[in-house]
């Protein structure tokens, strides 16, 4: 299969890992960027952490199939 049998596993553990980290950063550290009308004061907290859960529920899906074999 073209790079590997595992691609699968390793795509999903890399965006679900991006997802929680980018996310709960968006949290804990909003950026400290010019404000006006198009940027948000902070991240919105409960749709932030949703995904932030998503992303790490994704990550240890794929983590746990990639230890199985």
């Amino acid at each position: 299969m073209f790079l590997g049998e595992d691609l699968l596993a390793y795509l999903v553990l890399a965006f679900g890992g991006a997802l929680f980290v980018g996310n709960l950063l968006a949290v804990v550290r909003p950026p400290a960027a010019q404000l006006d009308e198009s940027n948000l004061e902070r991240a919105p907290v409960a749709r932030s952490l949703f995904f932030s859960g998503l992303g790490f529920v994704a990550a240890l899906w794929a983590l746990a199939s990639l230890v199985s074999g």
